[in-house]
C-alpha cells in the first residue's frame, strides 16, 4: 500500500472522506499553477503594482465583513462593480503588464523565477558605495552643480530606467561628479542606483502634481517627489541654486540636509526590511511637502 493509499484509508475510516485519485499530470498540474501564482505574487512585489494591490486587499477586506454580517445592499453594489473594476485593473496596470510581457519575452522564465528565491537579507548597497554616494552630493553641492540621484529599493524602476542611457558601471564619486558635471551628455535626468552600481543616466522621471510643493522648489525636486509618489525609491536631490541637499520619499521631501543626515538616511535604507526612514531622519532636516 502506497502512502497515498494510507492517507486515504485513514481518512475514509475516521472522517468519511475520501482523496480523489492522484496522476503524475495532476502533480505536474499542481506545479505549474503554483509557478504561474508565486510568478505573479513577483511582479506585483517588483512593481508599483504592489502598493495597488494592498489596496486591493483592503477593499476585498471591508466586502468579507459586508458579507459576514448580510449587508445586503453593499454586496449587490460590489457584485454590480465587479467587471467594471476588472477592466479598470487592467487600464490602470497597462504599463506594468506591457512590460512583464516584454520581459517575459526576452528572458528566461525560469532564471528569473529561481531569481527571487535567490533574495537574501542582505545589505542594498555596500559601505563604500554609501560613502562615495554621500561625498559626491556635498562635493557637486559646494560648486553648484544640479543631480537627481534615485537609490532604488524593492520596486524596481525597470519602466523608468528604460527612458534613460544604459550605464551599469560600479558607483563611485567620480563616476557621479562626471555624470552631472555641467554641459555634458549625461547631465540632463535622473540616474537610478540599484545595489552598487549606477545603472541608468539621463532618465525621465514622473513629475509630482502635489500643490503642497513649495513654489521655491524646480523641477528636479518636483520629480523626486513624483517617483518616490508611485514607488519606494529612494531620491536624493542636489539643488543647482542653492546647492542644498534634499531627499524624498512616499511623497514626502526632507530640505536642507547635512552631511551626516544624508549617511543617516543611507544607513537605515541599507537593510531591506528598513522602514520609517523619513520620520526619523526629519529632526536632521527641513520639510518641504505635505507629511500627510
Amino acid at each position: 500500500m502506497t502512502f497515498f493509499e494510507e492517507i486515504d484509508v485513514f481518512l475514509t475510516d475516521n472522517i468519511g472522506f475520501s482523496l480523489p485519485p492522484l496522476h503524475v499530470t495532476d502533480v505536474v498540474e499542481i506545479a505549474i499553477i503554483a509557478l504561474f501564482i508565486y510568478a505573479v505574487l513577483i511582479w506585483i512585489k517588483n512593481t508599483r503594482a504592489w502598493m495597488l494591490f494592498r489596496g486591493l486587499l483592503l477593499i476585498v477586506f471591508f466586502f468579507a465583513i459586508a458579507a459576514a454580517f448580510q449587508m445586503t445592499t453593499i454586496l449587490w453594489l460590489g457584485a454590480k462593480m465587479l467587471n467594471a473594476s476588472i477592466i479598470a485593473l487592467v487600464v490602470v496596470f497597462q504599463p506594468e503588464l506591457r512590460h512583464a510581457l516584454d520581459q517575459l519575452g526576452r528572458r528566461n522564465f525560469i532564471f528569473a523565477l529561481l531569481a527571487g528565491f535567490n533574495k537574501s537579507n542582505t545589505k542594498r548597497f555596500g559601505e563604500k558605495t554609501l560613502t562615495d554616494l554621500v561625498r559626491a552630493c556635498y562635493e557637486m553641492g559646494a560648486v553648484k552643480t544640479g543631480a537627481l540621484i534615485v537609490v532604488e529599493q524593492d520596486v524596481q524602476l525597470s519602466e523608468y530606467e528604460m527612458t534613460g542611457i544604459e550605464i551599469g558601471a560600479v558607483l563611485s564619486r567620480q563616476l557621479l561628479i562626471n555624470i552631472f558635471e555641467k554641459n555634458t551628455p549625461l547631465h540632463d535626468g535622473a540616474v537610478i542606483v540599484r545595489g552598487d552600481k549606477v545603472v541608468a543616466a539621463t532618465c525621465y522621471l514622473p513629475l509630482s502634481d502635489s500643490t503642497n510643493i513649495s513654489k521655491d522648489l524646480g523641477t528636479r525636486h518636483r520629480a523626486a517627489v513624483g517617483i518616490s509618489e508611485v514607488s519606494d525609491a529612494l531620491t536624493i536631490v542636489v539643488s543647482e541654486e542653492t546647492g542644498k541637499v534634499s531627499v524624498t520619499r512616499d511623497g514626502k521631501i526632507i530640505r536642507d540636509l547635512s552631511q551626516e543626515g544624508l549617511a543617516d538616511i543611507l544607513k537605515h535604507i541599507q537593510k531591506p526590511d528598513a522602514d520609517g526612514v523619513l520620520s526619523r531622519a526629519t529632526k536632521k532636516g527641513r520639510s518641504g511637502a505635505d507629511e500627510g
